[in-house]
């Protein structure tokens, strides 16, 4: 099981340097173990405001209690609250789709996608936009561009998806986006990622 793990620092004031600098070198190291153990997958920095300690990790777990244990094991937990959000495999996701990426290399970016599928809609219509978006997908990890794609929970009548792509910049992103099939059904959110200096895809 999958799971996006929201880790906000806040460092007591006071804290001596040396205190933060050693926490962050234990953290370290601990974010190194779990990745070679397969319990963190990936590390980003999200955008930030001035003052904000903030990270976003993928973490691989079997169950909340497993998480919460390697969670807790990380140093920095002294200072953190973590939020984590259970995933669920998307049809379309390629590491489970079997598309491999083209090792395109870019900016990556996190994209909540919501589509509400139109009262009245003719079921053939959505099937058939339903399949064009599954190639479409597969056709864009095939490029490198998407890398990940997960369902969120929804109200009915309602399709949430959180995927992780990657692009050339903003722009490039938001034509991707724009083109899929779905895109006149959908609300889109897209978050700008930066790589974090523990990111297990770093080393």
């Amino acid at each position: 099981m999958e799971y996006l793990v929201t880790m906000t620092t806040r460092v007591p004031a006071g804290t001596p340097d040396a205190a933060v600098d050693d926490i962050r070198a234990d953290e370290a190291r601990r974010a190194a173990e779990l990745a070679r153990s397969g319990q963190l997958l990936r590390l980003w920095r999200p955008p930030l405001q001035p003052g904000e300690w903030r990270t976003l990790g993928l973490f691989s777990a079997p169950d909340d209690e497993r998480l919460e244990r390697a969670l807790a094991s990380m140093p920095l937990r002294v200072w953190r609250r973590d939020e984590p959000l259970r995933l669920v495999p998307h049809p379309n996701d390629p590491a489970t789709a079997g598309v491999g990426p083209a090792g395109f290399a870019g900016s990556e970016f996190l994209i909540t996608m919501t589509v509400t599928v139109p009262p009245g809609t003719a079921p053939a219509q959505l099937d058939d936009l339903l399949s064009r978006e599954a190639r479409r997908a597969r056709e864009l990890a095939s490029q490198g561009h998407l890398l990940r794609l997960w369902s969120l929970p929804a109200a009915p009548g309602v399709h949430r998806a959180l995927g992780l792509w990657c692009a050339g910049g903003d722009a490039e992103i938001a034509a991707i986006v724009d083109a899929l099939p779905l895109r006149p059904w959908m609300a889109v959110e897209s978050m700008p990622l930066t790589p974090h200096p523990n990111d297990p895809a770093g080393h």
